[in-house]
C-alpha cells in the first residue's frame, strides 16, 4: 500500500463529507408548503389541523419569532422508490450548526393528527410511502440561548423581540440509498476505531489497507451502484471479533431532557413528545433498541398532553424496551431539597411508575445534578431502590474521582451500589472516541470488566438516532474495540454487582461536585420559595391530619398531592439551583406564591377547626418537633409571658449595648456586632466584627449562574458604611448604601433567649457581585457541622488536601455549627444554602472560625436580571449551642408559631427520646393509601444511638415500620410496640393503624 496514514485519512474525510453523505439521499422532488403562524402560546394539534389558516410558504421564507410556533403543511406526491432505496422526506427548518435541542425543532403529524416523529438537525427525515403526501409539522422557534455564556434578552418573550429567527431551507422528496448509508456507517466506525488504536498497532494498518481498497472500489460517477463492492472490501476487518478480554459496554438509549433550563416548562412538554415519538418510531423499526427515560413528571405530561404518543410509549414499556428509570418525580437537585422533599421525590416518582405501569424502578438515575447529598444513599434504599447512577462528578475542576463502580456510603452507614459511566457523558453518540475513552478512563480495571454508556441527544432532547444504532451493531463484537451491547440499565447493574460487588471499593460521605458551587445561592427567590413551601407542606399535613383524626373532617389528599408535585417539579436541577432562563424563574416565583397561598388556607382552616370556638386569651400552634415557650411540640397552647426583659444603653461613640441577662450584645457605630458576651458560659463569642456584609467581585470563567471560582475571594469590600442607625422596641436598625443597592439590617436580642436574631432587607441592583454575611466566631476547630437531609455532616475548615481546598463553598440547610470541646456556636437561617467556613489565625496565637452566609449573586447568564430587586432574609446566632440546640434553632426560625384564638390542642403524637431531643419528627400525615392510618417519619438527629417512645393520642391497633412508600418492612427500628431503637441518622417511617 502506497498511501500512508495521513493521506488515507484525508482522502476518506473528504470523500465522506463531499460525496458519500450528500449522496445517501437523492432528491427526486419538492413538496408544496403552506404555513400557519400561531398567535401566542402553542395550540393543541387538533386545533391546528381543524382551525389553522394555512397560506402558501415558499422555500427560503423566514419564519419564527423567538418562542413562537409555526405549523407547516407539507403536500405532494412520492414516486415509487427503485429497489435498494426507501422514500423519505428531508426537512430543514433552518438548522444552525449547534446541537439538537437548543434551536428550532419540529414534531410531524399525519392528517389524522397522530404524531409520527420529531425533527431536529441530526434527525431531519420522515419515512413515507409512494403516493400522496399529507403531513403537518409543528415547528418550535426556540432561540439558541447558549452562545459563549453571553447575556441575552432571548430568555424571556418579554425581551426577546419579534424578528424571525429561522428560514425554511428545504422540504424535499428523496430516495435513500440503503447500501450507501450502510457504507458510510462502515467507513465511519472503522476510521474512528483506527484513530483510537496505538500507533504501530497491526490492527490499525489492517484497517487502513481495507479503507484504501474500499475507496478504490468506489466509482464517483456511480456511488450507489458501487457501494456494495466497497463494502465487500471492508467485510473482513468488520468481521474480526473482539478480544476475549475486551471491556464490555452496556449502551442504553437515552435522552436526558432538562425539565426546564434554556426553555420553559411548556416547551419541555413538547420536547418530551418529540423525543418520545422519535424513540417510538425507532423501537418500531429497530428491534435491538432499548431506551431508558427518567422523571415521572415527564411521563405524566406525555399522558396528559400527548396521549397518542403516550399510548405508543406504554406499548413499548410493556414489552420491556422503553424502560422507566430513576424513580423520582424529576431529576432533582439533591443538595438543596429538604429532608421530606427529597424523600417525596422518590415516593411520588416510584408510586407513579407502579400505579401506571406496574414497574418498580430499581435505579436512582441522576446523571446531571450538581453534586449528591450524603443523606441520599439511605433515602434511595428506603424507597426500594437498589442502584445509583451519575456521571456529573467527572466535571470536577480539581480532583479526579478515584472510582467508576463502587459502594457509596451515606451519613447513616447505608450503602448503595453506584456507577459513574467512564465515557464521561450522558449524551453519547457511540463514536469510536467515546467508547475508547470509556475503556481508557475506566478506573476499576482488573476487578471490573463492564461499564454503562447512555447514548442519544439530550439536555434539549432528541434521543437516539438510527446512525447511533448502526454504530452499536458494528461495535458489538469488533477487534480493537470494547464489546457494545444495547441493554437495559438493570441488566448492567445486576451483572456489575454480581461480578464486582463484594470487592468494590467504598466512598464515604457526600459526592461533592467541584463545580457549580454558586447554585447554592443563585436566584434567591427560588431558595426562599422552596424553603417556605417545604415547611408549609409540613404544617399543612400535620394540622390537617390532627383535624381529621380528632374531628373526622376530610383530609385534602388531592390538594396536598398536587401541591407536593408542584414543589417537587421546581426542585429540578436547573430551577431550584437558579440556572435557568428568566422565563423559567418568573413562572417559578409565581408558582411559589400560589402554592404558599393555598397551603396557608389549608393550615388556617385546620387550625380553626382544632382551636374550636374563640376562648379567653390566645392560643399558639407549634408545628416544630420541639416544645418551646410553653407550647407543646406538634400542638397548641397558651404561651406563657416571656420572662425577663432586654435592657438597652447607648454606647460611647455611637451604637448600643443590649442585655437580656443571658447575652450582652454590643453594636458599634458602624452597625456591626463587635461583642456577644455569653453570660451563662462567661466567654466572648466573637473574634471580630460580625453581621458584616462583604461584597466580592464575581466573574466566573464560564457557567455564570452555576459557578463561583476560588479567585472570587481575592477581592472583597466590607460594607460597613452607615446612612442611618436607630433603636426601636429593642431592635437596632442599620441602613446602608453600596453601589446601586441599599440594605436594612435589623438586630434583635429576644427577652429570655440565648440567641441573637437578624433580619436583612436588600434592594439589590449589583452586577456580577457576590454578597456574603460574615460572623467571625472565637472557636478553634478544624471541622464544622452542616445540616443536610435527615441529619448533618462534618466538613474540614482547613485546606490540607486538594479535596479540602476544593470545598471553598458548600451547602447547608437550616444551620451551621462550629465548636471546640465544651462550647459551640450555631448560625441558623430561613432561606440560605451557600456557606463558607474558614480558619483565621489570631494575632495572639491560635485560630478562630469565620462562618459566612451567601446571600445574593448577580450573574448575567442565562438570566441577565438574576436576583435584581428586593430580598428579605432572616438568620440567628446561637451561642453555647449543642447540636441539639442547632437543630432546634433551625426548626424554630423556619416554623414560627402561629397565633389565633381558641383552646389548646394536645399533640396527636408525643415522642420521648433518650438522649432528649435526639429523635425528631419530620412528618406526620395520613397514609397515602387513604386507609386512615397515621404515618409518622422520624430520624435520629444528633449522630448517635438513640431510643424513643411514640405516644399517640388516639387509639392504635398496631404499629409497623414501612419504607418511604409506606409498605411494611421486616421489623428493624420498632420494638416493644411503640419503642424505637435508632442508629446514628437513621430514618424510620412508622404506620400507626387506627383502632
Amino acid at each position: 500500500m502506497h498511501d500512508d496514514r495521513t493521506v488515507v485519512e484525508d482522502r476518506l474525510a473528504r470523500l465522506l463529507s463531499d460525496r458519500l453523505r450528500p449522496a445517501v439521499h437523492q432528491v427526486v422532488g419538492t413538496l408544496d408548503v403552506a404555513a400557519w403562524p400561531v398567535d401566542g402560546e402553542p395550540v393543541p394539534p387538533a386545533v391546528a389541523l381543524a382551525e389553522g389558516t394555512f397560506a402558501p410558504f415558499p422555500i427560503g421564507t423566514a419564519w419564527g419569532p423567538p418562542w413562537s410556533t409555526t405549523w407547516f403543511h407539507l403536500t405532494g406526491t412520492v414516486p415509487q422508490p427503485p429497489p435498494g432505496t426507501t422514500a423519505e422526506i428531508v426537512v430543514d427548518l433552518g438548522w444552525n450548526p449547534s446541537s439538537p435541542g437548543f434551536q428550532a425543532e419540529g414534531l410531524v403529524y399525519g392528517p389524522d393528527g397522530e404524531p409520527r416523529k420529531g425533527l431536529h438537525p441530526r434527525n431531519d427525515w420522515i419515512p413515507v410511502s409512494a403516493g400522496p403526501v399529507d403531513l403537518y409539522v409543528e415547528a418550535a422557534a426556540n432561540p439558541t440561548v447558549l452562545v459563549d455564556f453571553r447575556p441575552t434578552p432571548l430568555g424571556d418573550p418579554a425581551t426577546a423581540g419579534d424578528a424571525p429567527l429561522y428560514r425554511l431551507v428545504r422540504a424535499d422528496v428523496t430516495f435513500r440509498h440503503e447500501q450507501l448509508a450502510e457504507l458510510v456507517h462502515d467507513l465511519e466506525v472503522l476510521a474512528e476505531l483506527r484513530a483510537q488504536l496505538p500507533v504501530g498497532e497491526p490492527r490499525g494498518h489492517e484497517i487502513l489497507r481495507a479503507l484504501s481498497r474500499a475507496m478504490d472500489a468506489l466509482d464517483p460517477a456511480d456511488l450507489p451502484g458501487t457501494a456494495a463492492a466497497a463494502r465487500v472490501e471492508l467485510a473482513g476487518v468488520l468481521a474480526r471479533p473482539a478480544h476475549a478480554s475486551a471491556h464490555r459496554i452496556t449502551a442504553v438509549g437515552h435522552a436526558h431532557i432538562d425539565t426546564a433550563w434554556l426553555w420553559p416548562q411548556r416547551e419541555t412538554v413538547r420536547k418530551v413528545a418529540r423525543t418520545a415519538a422519535n424513540v417510538a418510531d425507532l423501537l418500531d423499526t429497530h428491534p435491538d433498541l432499548v431506551y431508558a427515560m427518567s422523571s415521572a413528571q415527564q411521563f405524566a405530561w406525555l399522558e396528559e398532553f400527548r396521549p397518542e404518543v403516550f399510548r405508543r410509549v406504554r406499548t413499548h414499556v410493556q414489552q420491556g424496551r422503553f424502560v422507566p428509570v430513576g424513580g423520582m418525580w424529576v431529576e432533582s437537585d439533591t443538595n438543596l431539597p429538604g429532608s421530606e422533599a427529597l424523600a417525596r421525590q422518590f415516593v411520588h416518582g416510584k408510586r407513579w411508575f407502579l400505579e401506571t405501569f406496574g414497574i418498580e424502578t430499581r435505579e436512582a438515575w441522576l446523571p446531571d445534578s450538581f453534586g449528591y447529598s450524603a443523606a441520599l444513599p439511605q433515602i434511595v434504599k428506603l424507597s426500594g431502590t437498589r442502584w445509583f447512577l451519575t456521571q456529573k462528578i467527572s466535571w470536577n475542576q480539581t480532583n479526579r474521582f478515584p472510582h467508576h463502580t463502587f459502594w457509596w456510603e451515606g451519613i447513616d452507614g447505608t450503602r448503595v451500589f453506584t456507577h459513574f459511566p467512564p465515557a464521561d457523558t450522558y449524551n453519547g453518540e457511540l463514536t469510536g472516541a467515546e467508547v475508547a475513552h470509556a475503556v481508557r478512563n475506566f478506573r476499576d480495571k482488573g476487578d471490573a470488566t463492564r461499564s454503562l454508556l447512555p447514548f442519544g441527544h439530550g439536555d434539549g432532547g432528541g434521543g437516539p438516532t438510527r446512525e447511533m444504532l448502526a454504530r452499536a451493531r458494528r461495535l458489538s463484537d469488533l477487534e480493537g474495540a470494547p464489546r457494545v451491547a444495547i441493554e437495559a440499565p438493570a441488566t448492567f447493574f445486576a451483572a456489575a454487582e454480581e461480578e464486582y460487588g463484594e470487592r468494590a471499593p467504598v466512598w464515604v460521605g457526600e459526592l461533592y461536585l467541584e463545580l457549580h458551587r454558586a447554585t447554592y445561592t443563585s436566584h434567591a427567590a427560588m431558595k426562599q420559595g422552596n424553603r417556605r413551601a417545604e415547611h408549609l407542606l409540613r404544617e399543612a399535613e400535620l394540622w390537617c391530619t390532627t383535624a381529621t383524626v380528632r374531628s373526622g373532617v376530610d383530609y385534602p389528599y388531592e390538594t396536598l398531592d398536587d401541591l407536593w408535585k408542584r414543589v417537587l417539579l421546581h426542585q429540578f436541577h436547573d430551577i431550584l439551583p437558579g440556572s435557568s432562563i428568566a422565563w423559567v424563574h418568573r413562572e417559578a416565583r409565581d408558582t411559589y406564591v400560589r402554592v404558599a397561598a393555598l397551603l396557608e388556607l389549608l393550615i388556617a382552616d385546620a387550625m380553626r377547626r382544632l382551636a374550636g370556638p374563640p376562648a379567653a386569651g390566645e392560643v399558639s400552634f407549634n408545628a416544630a418537633p420541639f416544645a418551646r415557650d410553653g407550647l407543646p411540640a406538634l400542638g397548641a397552647g397558651h404561651p406563657p409571658p416571656i420572662a425577663g426583659a432586654v435592657h438597652a444603653e447607648p454606647l460611647l461613640g455611637g451604637g448600643w449595648i443590649l442585655d437580656n441577662g443571658l447575652l450582652r450584645v454590643t453594636v458599634d457605630a458602624r452597625g456591626l456586632l463587635v461583642s456577644v458576651l455569653d453570660l451563662v458560659a462567661g466567654r466572648e463569642v466573637l473574634a471580630g466584627p460580625a453581621n458584616l456584609p462583604q461584597l466580592h467581585r464575581d466573574e466566573p470563567n464560564r457557567w455564570d449562574a452555576w459557578d463561583v471560582d476560588p479567585f472570587y475571594r481575592d477581592l472583597v469590600t466590607d460594607v460597613d458604611g452607615v446612612t442611618d442607625m436607630s433603636l426601636a422596641d429593642g431592635t437596632v436598625r442599620v441602613s446602608r448604601t453600596f453601589g446601586a443597592s441599599t440594605m436594612l439590617q435589623e438586630i434583635t436580642l429576644p427577652a429570655g433567649a440565648r440567641r441573637v436574631d437578624f433580619r436583612v432587607e436588600v434592594d439589590w441592583h449589583e452586577r456580577e457581585k457576590f454578597l456574603k454575611m460574615a460572623f467571625p466566631i472565637d472557636v478553634h476547630t478544624d471541622r464544622a457541622r452542616f445540616e443536610t437531609q435527615y441529619g448533618h455532616l462534618s466538613r474540614p475548615t482547613h485546606e490540607n488536601t486538594s479535596w479540602d481546598a476544593a470545598r471553598f463553598e458548600v451547602c447547608a440547610h437550616r444551620w451551621v455549627r462550629v465548636a471546640e470541646p465544651g462550647y459551640g456556636v450555631a448560625l441558623a437561617n430561613d432561606s440560605t444554602y451557600g456557606h463558607d467556613v474558614r480558619r483565621v489565625a489570631r494575632p495572639a496565637g491560635g485560630t478562630s472560625s469565620t462562618v459566612r452566609l451567601s446571600l445574593l449573586r448577580a450573574p448575567r447568564f442565562p438570566d441577565p436580571e438574576t436576583d435584581q430587586g428586593r430580598h428579605t432574609m432572616r438568620y440567628a446566632l446561637v451561642p453555647g449551642a449543642t447540636v441539639a440546640d442547632a437543630v432546634r434553632a433551625g426548626y424554630e426560625i423556619n416554623l414560627p408559631a402561629r397565633t389565633t384564638v381558641g383552646s389548646p390542642v394536645a399533640p396527636l403524637l408525643r415522642v420521648t427520646a433518650d438522649p432528649p431531643e435526639s429523635v425528631v419528627v419530620e412528618a406526620l400525615k395520613l397514609a397515602d393509601d387513604r386507609s386512615g392510618d397515621v404515618v409518622v417519619r422520624v430520624y435520629e438527629a444528633l449522630g448517635g444511638r438513640a431510643s424513643a417512645r411514640l405516644e399517640p393520642d388516639f387509639p392504635v391497633a398496631a404499629a409497623t415500620e414501612t419504607d418511604l412508600l409506606e409498605r411494611d418492612l421486616e421489623r428493624d427500628a420498632l420494638r416493644d410496640g411503640l419503642t424505637l431503637s435508632l442508629r446514628p441518622f437513621q430514618i424510620a417511617t412508622i404506620r400507626l393503624r387506627r383502632a
